[in-house]
């Protein structure tokens, strides 16, 4: 290997160091690496089993109940198969049934719900569970959690509005990618009801630990969220993460993320 050629790898190793991307993957005469193939392949499929590998509900039930806020309800969506909830992301939305929801006036409702990453839900949900109600507990009323499963974002409208939730925290796997299949989002709702829209919501994503946010950092910009959407009487894009100090509920740049 030339002198050029040692200076490009050690370049490309050390801007390796600060990204998860494939870059600077080199070739092997006109195509990839076969380690390199190997890595994305593999890669690939840890995102597929992670989309459709099926929740353990029942370990989740029990892992969630060991957290103290009271016995977890389980609901599904109107999507009878892992197969008809990706063809038909409407269906996810829509709950089966949520007569099984207590109702009650509570200050936030918490949603578990399995999403396009039920690995990312199994992994990181129970323990971020605790985290939010360490975070929030002291300061507002919480609701028994509620598992979600073939389950969308907009689901959370649902379960929120029959329950009396007067803010609805819907933790939710992510869409898988080929560096991580294991990131949960926690999108919040104030005063939820069906048709809200991703404008009116506010996200905090990218949870797993611990290449990714931590619990109890979520649960904490979490919590400044619901600062300003208190403030504000309503979420979505108007409301920034006061988190960090500093920052009013409505200024600008504060960093809050929205989406759906």
């Amino acid at each position: 290997m030339s002198t050029e050629d040692v200076a490009v790898q050690e370049f490309w190793d050390e801007l390796r160091k600060s990204t998860r991307a494939r870059i600077g993957l080199g070739r092997a005469g006109t195509a990839l690496s076969t380690q390199a193939v190997l890595e994305l392949a593999a890669a690939h499929a840890a995102a597929r089993d992670a989309v459709h590998l099926p929740l353990d509900v029942d370990r989740l039930v029990t892992d969630v109940r060991e957290r103290g806020l009271g016995e977890p309800t389980v609901v599904t969506s109107r999507a009878t198969s892992r197969a008809e909830y990706l063809r038909r992301p409407d269906l996810g939305r829509l709950p089966a049934a949520a007569t099984s929801v207590p109702t009650g006036r509570h200050d936030v409702g918490i949603v578990l719900a399995d999403g396009l990453s039920p690995l990312a839900l199994a992994r990181h949900g129970a323990p971020l569970l605790g985290a939010l109600a360490a975070e929030l507990g002291d300061r507002y009323t919480l609701a028994p959690p509620v598992i979600a499963t073939q389950a969308r974002v907009g689901l959370g409208d649902h379960i929120g509005e029959r329950a009396g939730f007067d803010t609805v925290l819907v933790v939710i796997g992510e869409r898988p990618g080929l560096s991580f299949a294991d990131s949960l989002g926690i999108y919040l709702t104030h005063r939820p009801r069906p048709g809200r829209t991703d404008a009116e919501r506010n996200c905090v994503s990218n949870i797993h630990p611990p290449d990714g946010l931590g619990y109890v950092e979520a649960a904490r910009i979490t919590a400044g969220l619901l600062v300003g959407v208190l403030a504000l009487g309503r979420s979505g894009i108007e409301v920034k993460d006061t988190s960090r100090g500093g920052l009013e509920p409505g200024d600008a740049g504060a960093g809050a993320l929205s989406g759906g």
